[in-house]
């Protein structure tokens, strides 16, 4: 199943049901979203896809309160997209240095220029492999708690133009599947300010272009010009927070 039809599996499980006849894993999301909220095991839950292009898949409402979901599935989880000049007036904005941007230009071109201007383009792998020292000082900008508390939300939550933000990421479907609230997402994120990558990374979500494009294909070019965020440990750090939060539910030592 992919991952429209994913979504569209989930509404179909919520939607016009009563929060007593949904399944146990999904009953546990909604006492949580919902928790504020007096809703009772007779209330009917609507649901719908969200059709525009934000982090919200779909929406969860009861008793006129409304909820944000972002649905992921598989594996190597892309989170965002954005063109690399959005991405670049974003960084200057934060005040990285030019000649860090640089670098991380060069990075992503990988053809021995930061304006996509070059004629032999190398692997990223072969990249990171001749140029570690470079890459991480890039990353010793990317990973402050100020910078990355903003790309969190720029990747992950609201997206760059959007207002309202995910109240939680669910991973799997709706008969199997783990979830994060939003207050959780940025804890597990800053957890891993310290983590060793050897791309460009903010935390746990890893930087790379949409496509290298090494043959020159004009078909997938336009992807040297978009950077891809993408999320590789998602499951694992969802997994991580469900053992920090039973720790903390229980006191126990970590």
């Amino acid at each position: 199943m992919d991952g429209k039809n994913n979504e569209f599996a989930f509404v179909m499980a919520l939607n016009n049901k009563k929060v007593c006849e949904v399944n146990i894993l999904l009953l546990d999301i909604i006492d949580y979203l919902f928790r504020d909220n007096n809703i009772s095991e007779n209330d009917l839950i609507k649901s719908w896809k969200n059709h525009f292009n934000q982090k919200t898949d779909i929406f969860i409402k009861i008793n006129g309160v409304c909820k944000r979901i972002s649905i992921k599935m598989g594996s190597r989880n892309s989170i965002h997209v954005e063109k690399i000049s959005s991405f670049i007036n974003f960084l200057e904005e934060e005040k990285i240095p030019s000649e860090v941007i640089e670098e991380f230009l060069m990075f992503h071109y990988g053809d021995g220029t930061f304006n996509n201007s070059g004629f032999k383009r190398i692997s990223g792998a072969e990249y990171k492999s001749n140029n570690a020292s470079k890459i991480k000082v890039i990353n010793n900008f990317f990973n402050n708690k100020i910078l990355l508390m903003k790309v969190i939300n720029r990747f992950v939550l609201r997206g760059l133009i959007y207002s309202d933000h995910v109240d939680a990421i669910i991973y799997g479907n709706p008969d199997d599947f783990l979830w994060i609230s939003e207050k959780d997402v940025k804890r597990i994120i800053m957890l891993g300010i310290d983590d060793y990558c050897s791309s460009p990374h903010f935390g746990p979500l890893v930087c790379q272009p949409l496509n290298r494009c090494l043959n020159c294909n004009p078909k997938y070019e336009f992807g040297r010009n978009y950077i891809q965020i993408k999320w590789y440990n998602l499951f694992d750090d969802i997994m991580k927070n469900m053992y920090l939060n039973y720790y903390d539910l229980h006191e126990l030592p970590r």
